[in-house]
């Protein structure tokens, strides 16, 4: 079964649709998008049949409280660059999977015994699946819309539905704030997230970062562009299992009771760090082990931490407000097998002193320009991978205590994630604590990485959590 308005050519924008050009983070977005990078995935398991009229009801809501969601993406191959092309009525349609059809997706028959499993198959499915296409492709490139929806039966008692959209207008914040909008809107509950100026609503991160935040000397951004470059080419990787071009994204995950997780995050405001931190740092210690190097043999790493800047702009933005508004900070860590809190601790360290020092604006046009780079000469990364650091973390988790709020909608269970397998690093953790337990998920690429490997490597990440919670020197 194809997927409803992605096989064929949309149709041209209307007069009175709204224009404006992407800004510098939402080009990078759409330049790697086509490579695999950048397809942002809810999915919602429920118990109960969706009401489609009911649920495309509530989406076109949505869109019609945020223009963003309802803009095409127009390509020009001429200048190398995009618009954002914004009509003045919402268009999502839902594209339906009976089960038979959603059998054949994930290549195995469902029952109500492995309905997890065959939620995440879905999951990973959806994250391959790429509307954005190579606007070289073709002469005459299509305007593509920026999300989609559809819902899948698993088996006689589950449904699933999922929400794709395009990174570029949907960063992680974005994206469970459209998720609770949909469920609040099922629930009769909802009013719109947030309505305002449009001029306000499109205006790209650049141009909201406050005055003099962002400036630095020219001779300044030629040193760090050219310093970031050689500590790149330093930067040791989770090994590579297929070094060919990575095909999809697949995810793993791990999760910490309620009690673990209180441990974890007792033990992280302690040390007056913040959780990231200490996942950051199972992460770099699990991949150093893994590799059973000599106790004095140390390697580099480099992670990125993302940081919601919505409160930091001009004027400051809610969570609610939709769009791309998420800047990263690389950093640089030697890691030689030395305990989870100091590493955690040396982690955090080096990022707030980044952020102190503006790092999140002032280098956001370098690290857009190596993305952009990366994309345009793989062979400049690892095996030509595109793997840019080892891992990314999300400076604050997404904190959701709805779960019990959502039982008469039947909701079982929710992911989101970004796919990951055209430039990127090569675990992207998105963690959620849900009902006061934290819950990760590791987006990696595939086949550039295995699921075995990862599974492994996230089992340990949690072994390191809690036994670092149960240790003395807490």
């Amino acid at each position: 079964m194809s997927e409803a308005g992605e096989s064929e050519p949309l149709h041209p924008p209307m007069s009175d649709s709204i224009t404006r050009l992407v800004g510098s983070t939402e080009l990078s977005w759409c330049k790697a998008i086509p490579g695999g990078t950048g397809v942002t995935v809810v999915g919602l398991l429920f118990s109960k049949p969706p009401n489609i009229p009911f649920l495309q009801t509530a989406l076109r809501n949505i869109q019609n409280s945020h223009p963003i969601l309802r803009s095409k993406i127009h390509p020009d191959p001429s200048t190398n660059t995009y618009h954002f092309l914004i009509p003045p009525n919402p268009h999502i349609e839902i594209t339906t999977f009976d089960l038979q059809s959603t059998s054949r997706i994930i290549a195995t028959d469902s029952d109500d015994h492995n309905i997890n499993s065959a939620f995440h198959l879905i999951v990973e499915h959806e994250l391959s699946q790429n509307p954005w296409h190579d606007p070289s492709d073709s002469l005459t490139p299509a305007d593509t819309d920026v999300f989609f929806a559809s819902t899948y039966k698993i088996s006689d008692h589950y449904w699933a539905v999922f929400l794709r959209l395009h990174t570029a207008v949907c960063d992680c914040t974005a994206a469970m704030a459209v998720q609770r909008e949909l469920l609040a809107q099922l629930e009769g509950k909802s009013t719109a997230l947030e309505v305002g100026n449009e001029d306000k609503i499109w205006m790209p991160i650049e141009d909201l970062v406050p005055k003099g935040k962002a400036n630095k000397p020219f001779w300044a951004r030629g040193a760090d562009v050219l310093g970031y470059t050689l500590n790149a080419m330093r930067f040791a990787n989770l090994s590579f299992v297929v070094a060919s071009p990575p095909k999809c994204t697949q995810f793993v995950k791990f999760q910490l009771n309620s009690d673990e997780t209180r441990a974890l995050i007792s033990g992280c405001k302690s040390r007056g760090i913040k959780l990231w931190g200490a996942i950051a740092a199972a992460g770099m210690s699990a991949v150093w082990t893994s590799k059973h190097l000599p106790h004095d043999q140390g390697e580099k790493y480099g992670v990125v931490t993302l940081i919601d800047c919505r409160s930091h702009l001009d004027p400051v933005l809610s969570c609610n407000h939709l769009g791309f508004y998420h800047s990263g900070i690389l950093n640089t860590h030697d890691v030689c097998g030395e305990p989870l809190w100091e590493l955690a601790k040396r982690s955090y360290t080096s990022f707030e002193n980044a952020k102190n020092n503006n790092k999140h604006f002032t280098d956001m046009a370098d690290l857009n320009f190596l993305m952009n780079k990366a994309i345009e000469n793989p062979g400049l990364t690892p095996s030509s991978s595109l793997r840019t650091t080892l891992m990314s973390v999300f400076e604050e988790p997404i904190i959701d205590d709805s779960n019990q709020m959502h039982q008469d909608l039947g909701l079982e269970d929710y992911i989101f994630c970004a796919s990951v397998h055209g430039v990127s690093p090569s675990i992207a953790i998105f963690d959620t604590i849900r009902d006061g337990s934290l819950s990760c998920v590791c987006a990696y690429p595939s086949p550039l990485h295995s699921k075995e490997q990862m599974q492994d490597l996230a089992d340990h990440m949690k072994r390191l959590l809690i036994d670092g919670c149960n240790s003395e020197d807490q």
